[in-house]
């Protein structure tokens, strides 16, 4: 009989399976055969015993159903039971029936069958079958007709150890092989007191087995089976499935004699406790991965989420389960704002690994936004059928805030946020090609303080620095929106006015002149005054003289200087 376990186990065999880990290996070695089943009873996995035990091999591609598995000549109550399993409306099963062998023979086998069922959901998800050989003990429960002594033979050779409770006179007959399993010597007279039995059991099985011994001497017709440890000669315990049920019954109707047989089952629980154990390892490492993590079937319906997938998303893990990805991950294109596909929707269409890296934006259910890095890779069966996608993305916000700023750092001056000197260059040069490919014409401004130097001096740097900030936002507010305001030195800026005439530029550049003229600058109680010289050129597409335009509109300020400061002069003046 299988573990109460097993019913958890099968998700794990299926998904280890399909990576190859040793999970799925020491499954595929079990000595109990054990086949997963859909809901429809599709069978989608057995594992080396199940083929060797029934001679069927599962072709997922096909649609080979566990009740076809069923003998002929067996009766309808294992059809039945499988069937209510399947429907939903129990949730598990254990029978003797003969099962058919591919040679289209009779196989007595003792069924196991549970539902596993969405640990978020409660939806059955899977019906899991285990089935173990009694051919031999239906063979011997036949032989005891004929023989005792091939009867007990039987049983021995199938390992099955008989006990037999008079309940009138409270006494225990065991057999041989039920001494052997417990490492008493055969021989050997076994006292059958109950408090002696019960005292061979471990303490954490003991309440159970106390619940339940009655319903099995009484007959329970929903309750024929023990699963319990029990203390062996040499301290060790071992795993027994005792099953039994009334044989006789005195005039009341009062069961009066049990009589049922004991298995060692240890080997198949220390599989099913390391199945569970790395399941625990697996949900261990699922919920401490700090990427977001999103499995979805082939429809591209969500199936787990992270904890991790949670927090990004906004979405608890039961309320996303079921839905379709698209509905929980929604993405939009960081720079135009535009609605993005899903990744895991390309992934399933094109089979093939979506990756999405450069500034996605994930809206959350909360309408919170983060920059993410995603990657959706397809999911297959070992024989290469599609079932679902996994989801992997990355909350990559402040490593892009990082660059951003850095990248805004390179191209602007620290103190007045301007453009600085290369980002200027970058831009008059894209200025003088334009001018030279298409005719467009361009106004250059240089401009240089005047008087600034005694309020730095004065007043100190900080007065020096909030002074040239002022200035900086002056000019600003001095040009129109398009247009190229940087500061290139310590006192000198510079502007780029795209596409204007050249009398438009020198009103723009008188409009600077007098902006700054009219700053009353403040500093610890004391008021300056400043003004401005400004040089402006046009730049066109003519090749420019030997001094380079910025050379001409530097020529021009100094000029501005020249004939009394506060003043704009252009080049073409001079």
């Amino acid at each position: 009989m299988s573990a109460r376990t097993s019913k958890n186990a099968a998700p794990t065999i299926l998904r280890f399976e399909r990576i190859g880990s040793m999970l799925a290996k020491i499954v595929d070695n079990a000595a109990v055969g054990m086949v997963v089943s859909e809901m429809d009873g599709r069978m989608v996995y057995a594992n080396r015993a199940f083929v060797d035990l029934l001679g069927h091999r599962i072709d997922e591609a096909a649609d080979d159903n566990i009740l076809e598995l069923i003998h002929p000549d067996d009766s309808a109550a294992a059809r039945q039971r499988l069937s209510l399993l399947m429907r939903g409306e129990a949730g598990e099963y254990r029978g003797e029936h003969r099962f058919r062998h591919a040679d289209g023979g009779p196989l007595w086998v003792m069924v196991a069958a549970s539902v596993l069922r969405s640990d978020t959901t409660g939806q059955p998800l899977y019906l899991i079958t285990q089935i173990t050989s009694i051919e031999l003990q239906k063979k011997a429960e036949e032989a005891l007709a004929h023989s005792e002594s091939r009867w007990n033979f039987a049983l021995e050779s199938a390992r099955q150890g008989v006990w037999d409770h008079d309940i009138r006179t409270d006494t225990m007959f065991y057999s041989r092989m039920w001494r052997v399993m417990r490492g008493i010597p055969p021989d050997e007279d076994v006292d059958g007191d109950q408090a002696k039995w019960l005292a061979r059991i471990h303490p954490d099985d003991l309440k159970h087995v106390m619940d339940n011994v009655d319903r099995q001497d009484q007959g329970d017709a929903s309750f024929d089976a023990l699963e319990y440890r029990e203390r062996t000669r040499d301290g060790s315990y071992i795993w027994i499935l005792s099953r039994g049920k009334p044989v006789e019954w005195d005039e009341q109707g009062n069961a009066v004699r049990t009589l049922g047989t004991d298995t060692d089952i240890t080997r198949l629980k220390t599989i099913e406790l390391e199945l569970a154990a790395e399941k625990e390892r697996l949900r261990v490492t699922l919920d401490s991965i700090a990427d977001g993590m999103i499995s979805t079937d082939e429809n591209g319906r969500i199936v787990f989420m992270n904890p991790a997938a949670e927090l990004l998303t906004g979405y608890s893990s039961t309320a996303a389960v079921g839905k379709e990805v698209r509905d929980v991950f929604i993405l939009r294109d960081g720079v135009t704002g535009e609605a993005q596909d899903c990744p895991v929707a390309i992934c399933l269409a094109t089979d093939q690994p979506a990756h999405l890296d450069d500034d996605m934006i994930l809206v959350g259910k909360s309408g919170s936004e983060r920059d993410i890095r995603c990657t959706a890779a397809p999911v297959r069966t070992p024989s290469g059928k599609l079932t679902g996608a996994v989801l992997v993305f990355q909350d990559v916000t402040q490593s892009r805030a990082m660059q951003r700023e850095l990248a805004h750092s390179a191209t602007h001056d620290d103190l007045t946020g301007l453009p600085n000197r290369a980002a200027f260059e970058r831009a008059l040069n894209g200025a003088i090609g334009s001018a030279r490919d298409s005719g467009r014409r361009h106004c250059l401004l240089y401009i240089d303080l005047d008087r600034f130097k005694p309020v730095n001096d004065n007043a100190g740097h900080a007065a020096g620095d909030a002074l040239l900030k002022q200035v900086a936002q002056t000019i600003r507010g001095s040009c129109r929106s398009h247009d190229v305001a940087a500061r290139i030195g310590g006192d000198e800026f510079a502007v780029l006015l795209n596409d204007c005439p050249a009398e438009v530029g020198q009103r723009i550049a008188e409009k600077v002149v007098r902006a700054i003229a009219a700053l009353a600058f403040t500093w610890a109680g004391r008021t300056y005054h400043i003004g401005a010289s400004v040089g402006l050129t046009m730049v066109t597409g003519r090749p420019a003289s030997p001094l380079g335009f910025m050379g001409e509109a530097d020529a021009a300020c100094y000029a501005a200087k020249a004939r009394g400061r506060g003043m704009a002069v252009a080049y073409g003046e001079l």
